[in-house]
C-alpha cells in the first residue's frame, strides 16, 4: 500500500472524527494532515491493525488540542451556527429550529461529558469503532471502554431526561395558567 492509498482509505475517517472531537472543520482538516503527517514519518507499514492506529493519533492530537482551545469552544460553536443558518436558507423554518435545537441538545450533553467519556463516545457513535477498536485507540481495556460508554450514556440520559421534566413542567405550568384564565 502506497501513502497516498493509505491517506485516500483512512483520511474520512480520520477526519469525521477530528472533526467531531473538535466541532470546527478548519481544525479538523488542520489536524488531519497533521495525523497523515505523523503516520508516514513513522514505521506504519509494520502497524498490525492500522486504521485504529491512526485513529488512536489522531484522537491523541485532537485531546491535546482541546487541552490547549478549551476556551474557545464557545466561540468556535457561534461561529458554526452563523455558517449553519446562512446555508439552511433553503429549508423551512420550523424544520431549522427543529434540527438546530435536537443538534444543540446533543452537543451540550457531548461538551458536558468529561473528555475521557466524550472520547469513547465519539469513537463509537461517530467513527463507528467496535469496543476493541476503541480499546486499542486509546490503549485501554476493553472493559474500561464498556464502562465508560456506561457511564457516558447513563449521564446524558439523566440530563435528557432532566431536561424533559423542566420543559413538561413548564408546559404544565403554561397549561395550568390558561385554565386559570
Amino acid at each position: 500500500m502506497t501513502e497516498r492509498e493509505l491517506f485516500d482509505s483512512y483520511n474520512k475517517d480520520v477526519y469525521r472524527t477530528c472533526y467531531y472531537m473538535l466541532r470546527n472543520a478548519q481544525d479538523a482538516e488542520d489536524l488531519c494532515h497533521d495525523v497523515f503527517v505523523t503516520v508516514f514519518r513513522q514505521d506504519w507499514r509494520s502497524v498490525e491493525h492500522t486504521r485504529a492506529w491512526i485513529l488512536r493519533i489522531a484522537m491523541n492530537q485532537c485531546l491535546n488540542l482541546l487541552k490547549r482551545k478549551q476556551a474557545q469552544l464557545k466561540k468556535v460553536s457561534q461561529v458554526k451556527l452563523l455558517q449553519e443558518q446562512t446555508t439552511a436558507s433553503v429549508k423551512s423554518v420550523d424544520t431549522i429550529v427543529l434540527e438546530k435545537a435536537a443538534e444543540e441538545e446533543w452537543e451540550a450533553l457531548l461538551r458536558q461529558l468529561p473528555e475521557k467519556l466524550m472520547a469513547v463516545v465519539t469513537l463509537r457513535y461517530i467513527g463507528e469503532l467496535s469496543l476493541v477498536e476503541i480499546a486499542e485507540t486509546l490503549k485501554i481495556p476493553v472493559g474500561t471502554v464498556k464502562s465508560r460508554l456506561h457511564k457516558a450514556l447513563k449521564i446524558m440520559r439523566k440530563k435528557l431526561e432532566q431536561n424533559q421534566n423542566l420543559w413538561l413542567k413548564g408546559e404544565n405550568g403554561i397549561w395550568n395558567a390558561l385554565k386559570r384564565n
